[in-house]
């Protein structure tokens, strides 16, 4: 019993060595800024910075329209396949994983090839239309995390007797995705959107090839010019997302409160 409980610790101990050691390093770098004494100029610095504050906001507003975008597209296909097309949801399960097996900047090279200025659809010849362009790239790469959330989510519910009870009060689909289905795999879609929020605040290849004022080639550009500063930055996108972690946390306790009240 001892025996386990000591490599246990230890296992745990490791653990904490190889996730925090160079967090605690960063961090303890980042505050070297001034010298001979710690000091926090690497964040006054970061934070004072306009165009932190231009590419951060521009990141959150292109994280925000692409959760919205996936599950627009995530929950009625999750939600069409577990209830109409059984046989189909291996292929569609392979479809969603396509991302994680082709490299980003393949997509983006294929995006900019089918969507270029001489193309029917020039969608690279404008902001917007590059904007839309960045938004369909995160939501493509996010899709493997948003389907499997969603999917988990509506495998706890029984989809089956819920729409046949709906339909048979006279819902219609409409009705059923929005006011039935979305709310009870509402923190399911949270983790979703959640982690596909912490993927688009930190994405490179899409923002930089697309030429797009996003954070993730500001953090980049950062550690190729400054020695202090790029460790701060690194600090404060980790926060972010241990941030979103504990947002998927508050979530899920909710929904467990919830359903104790009910």
């Amino acid at each position: 019993m001892k025996i386990t409980r000591f490599w246990s610790w230890l296992t745990f101990a490791l653990g904490f060595l190889f996730f925090f050691l160079p967090l605690i390093g960063t961090f303890e770098f980042s505050l070297r800024a001034r010298r001979g004494v710690y000091s926090f100029d690497a964040y006054r610095s970061v934070l004072g910075d306009p165009q932190f504050r231009e590419t951060f906001t521009y990141s959150v507003v292109m994280a925000l329209l692409t959760i919205v975008l996936g599950i627009l597209i995530v929950t009625p296909t999750a939600f069409w396949v577990r209830l109409k097309l059984p046989r189909l949801r291996p292929v569609i399960e392979f479809i969603t994983l396509l991302p994680l097996v082709i490299p980003p900047i393949v997509i983006v090279f294929g995006y900019i090839r089918l969507y270029n200025t001489s193309s029917y659809l020039p969608l690279t010849g404008s902001a917007f239309g590059t904007n839309l362009l960045l938004m369909c790239g995160y939501a493509t790469l996010a899709l493997p995390y948003m389907y499997r959330a969603v999917d988990t989510g509506l495998r706890t519910i029984d989809v089956r007797t819920l729409t046949e009870a709906a339909q048979s009060l006279g819902a219609g689909w409409f009705t059923i995705i929005t006011r039935l289905i979305l709310p009870n795999v509402l923190v399911a879609v949270l983790s979703g959107a959640f982690l596909t929020f912490a993927i688009v605040i930190g994405e490179y290849v899409f923002a930089a090839l697309l030429n797009r004022p996003a954070f993730g080639p500001y953090m980049v550009w950062m550690g190729g010019n400054r020695a202090y500063e790029p460790a701060a930055l690194a600090v404060i996108a980790f926060s972010i997302t241990w941030a979103c972690m504990g947002l998927i946390q508050l979530a899920t306790r909710f929904s467990k409160h919830s359903r104790a009240q009910r």
